[in-house]
């Protein structure tokens, strides 16, 4: 597949500016250069015993962060563990997911102003990261780093639903569908911690 201009690294003028416009909207942020370095990053954040809620996220998977959160001898009390040990898409499952000590997941595009943008079929990841968690760590390659929202939602529809498309026929038979989207123009401070890399990852 050709690279596509959302695949496209920003320059080290536009990262240091787009930091400062995240810190200014109370985001906390670190910018590492590779995937281990992330993991490492992320679950520094996450005080072993800490209830943790991992949204879906080729970027998780990839940096090994999902295998560590849910590892079912690991350090973390595994929320999704829990969930998914229910009867799908029942009450109980859905009380279980809602207020965890953390919450783990990816975004679609950063904007450089400092505002993120989360596309989804279902929704079910932004209870979490909008309210419900105590505490938000997000993991994000900077080539979603884009100039403004209008381009951060065309990132979404042009760019990161075709290739959730080919993942969701490949894991479930069907194609995804972008019907609810999430706009974060800022957070209380220290709420949420974003994990930056300097590669492509995730989409």
């Amino acid at each position: 597949m050709p690279m596509s201009q959302f695949d496209v690294l920003p320059d080290e003028q536009t990262v240091a500016a787009t930091v400062s416009a995240l810190e200014s909207h109370g985001f906390t942020v670190e910018v590492v250069d590779d995937l281990t370095a992330a993991r490492k990053a992320a679950l520094a954040q996450i005080p072993p015993g800490a209830s943790v809620w991992k949204n879906t996220s080729i970027t998780l998977d990839e940096t090994g962060i999902s295998a560590e959160v849910d590892a079912p001898d690991g350090p973390y009390e595994s929320v999704r563990l829990q969930m998914t040990a229910q009867n799908f898409a029942t009450r109980q499952m859905k009380e279980i997911a809602a207020a965890p000590d953390y919450a783990l997941g990816s975004v679609h595009a950063i904007t450089q102003d400092g505002e993120l943008l989360i596309g989804s079929a279902s929704g079910s990841q932004f209870a979490t990261v909008a309210w419900g968690a105590d505490h938000v760590v997000l993991v994000a390659g900077l080539h979603k780093v884009v100039p403004d929202l209008d381009t951060a939602r065309r990132r979404v529809r042009e760019h990161s639903l075709p290739l959730e498309n080919v993942r969701a026929q490949e894991a479930y038979g069907q194609n995804s569908r972008l019907n609810k989207t999430l706009e974060i123009y800022g957070d209380l401070p220290g709420r949420t911690h974003l994990v930056l890399i300097r590669q492509v990852i995730g989409y």
